[in-house]
């Protein structure tokens, strides 16, 4: 099988109550988490094309996580958001 070219551009990223200070931190691991993701699972089976916009819901975070374990949570839920077509 060959492997596909995946792009995935996101243009915002909301995420109330994390400090401006946190969010390179953040969003380099959404971008981590969601290479793993697509690199290990391939496509969500939901999907079939542009999605112009997801809702991933709310997330529950522990206080004083560190930034890193925020951004694997969200790019779980963009992930699983997109196999549900949110």
């Amino acid at each position: 099988m060959t492997p596909r070219n995946i792009s995935l551009h996101i243009d915002e990223l909301v995420l109330h109550g994390v400090p401006a200070a946190h969010r390179e931190q953040v969003g380099e691991a959404v971008r981590q988490e969601l290479t793993r993701l697509f690199s290990q699972r391939g496509l969500p089976s939901g999907l079939s094309g542009d999605v112009p916009r997801l809702d991933a819901g709310a997330l529950r975070v522990t206080s004083g996580a560190p930034p890193a374990a925020l951004g694997v949570q969200v790019a779980q839920a963009v992930y699983s958001g997109l196999g549900q077509g949110r």
